[in-house]
């Protein structure tokens, strides 16, 4: 996690109700954020509970009985509380938080007041997959002269660029998966260049990059708007037929060279097809739960956790080769 934790706390407005604070959590694979979310009789809101002490939630500010307000840019105050633990669980080993302190939000509550309008409409970056054409990726890089990792893009009408989605006078936070912080202009050039007809990049308005510049956190792909990319992730809900599923779970090597579940055989007309499932889909989470890091038969376990139904998340060998190729790796963060 980049920037302090200070400066966080919450500042109250004319009438003494704090505003939300936003909390950038990153851990190891096997470390926990050090917190539970919990659902309590009489309480209304998804609470924060058990901040284990000396926990990374402890270490960036989260406080005993703050109320979650959104995971990663998106609102979660009228879900489901069983959804939004999945949102936090499906984020991986990073997770953007927007809490408010129990007072103030009971308050607001009382109030009437609508909580979405509390937070900033979107502070989400956009990741946006460029095919250059005969004039290239249809954007022109400005950086302050002398002045490393800063590059602004102009974007051209109807060219390549403004068609993947590059808002024009966008910030360029990472090219091909890699930050370019301490890149100069002549190795960014260089680096596009060397991208060939296809570039992927991670850029930020002016106002969402001045957001996370303000809290002292740095912007990263978990929280970007990844609508406009050609290949997502897919959510597949099943209902149990007669005949099962119609599917077979087969464990193989993915391009990262770690082990992965694949998805094969599957029947048709049976609750798999219908429900849009593809041969050779590889599968990032069961149940609102990234399967990253479990085997072949913790894998079939959290499948036949629900005797009849199940919800998975997928995505396609194209999908998942775009995403290793651009450094992502497992693209469980860009779940619908």
């Amino acid at each position: 996690l980049q920037g302090p934790a200070h400066g966080l706390r919450p500042h109250a407005d004319a009438k003494g109700m704090g505003e939300p604070r936003f909390y950038l959590l990153s851990k190891g694979s096997a470390e926990t954020f050090g917190f539970s979310l919990h659902e309590e009789l009489g309480c209304r809101g998804h609470i924060i509970r058990q901040v284990e002490t000396g926990g990374l939630a402890q270490r960036r500010g989260l406080q005993d009985g703050d109320r979650l307000l959104q995971v990663n840019g998106h609102f979660v105050d009228h879900m489901e509380h069983h959804r939004v633990v999945q949102k936090i669980k499906a984020s991986g080993n990073q997770v953007l938080l927007a809490v408010l302190d129990g007072g103030s939000y009971e308050a607001a509550k009382a109030l009437g007041r609508d909580l979405s309008q509390m937070l900033p409409a979107d502070i989400r970056p956009r990741l946006c997959h460029i095919t250059g054409d005969k004039s290239g990726f249809g954007f022109t890089v400005s950086s302050p002269e002398g002045m490393k990792g800063t590059f602004q893009l102009s974007v051209r009408q109807d060219g390549p660029a403004e068609k993947a989605g590059v808002p024009q006078g966008s910030w360029l936070l990472e090219l091909n998966g890699t930050s370019v912080r301490s890149c100069s202009h002549t190795q960014l050039a260089r680096k596009l260049k060397q991208s060939g007809s296809k570039v992927t990049l991670l850029v930020a308005s002016s106002a969402v990059e001045e957001f996370y510049r303000l809290r002292g956190l740095r912007v990263t792909a978990v929280v970007a708007d990844t609508s406009w990319l050609p290949f997502r992730a897919r959510e597949l809900h099943m209902v149990k037929g007669p005949a099962g599923y119609g599917f077979l779970l087969k464990e193989d090597d993915c391009r990262s060279g770690a082990t992965g579940q694949f998805l094969w055989d599957v029947d048709t007309g049976l609750p798999a097809e219908q429900a849009g499932m593809k041969e050779g889909d590889r599968l990032l989470a069961v149940n609102g739960e990234n399967i990253e890091g479990l085997d072949h038969q913790q894998t079939v376990l959290r499948i036949r956790a629900n005797d009849d139904q199940v919800t998975m998340v997928v995505i396609d060998p194209a999908g998942d080769e775009f995403y290793h190729s651009v450094g992502f790796g497992d693209p469980a963060w860009s779940c619908p």
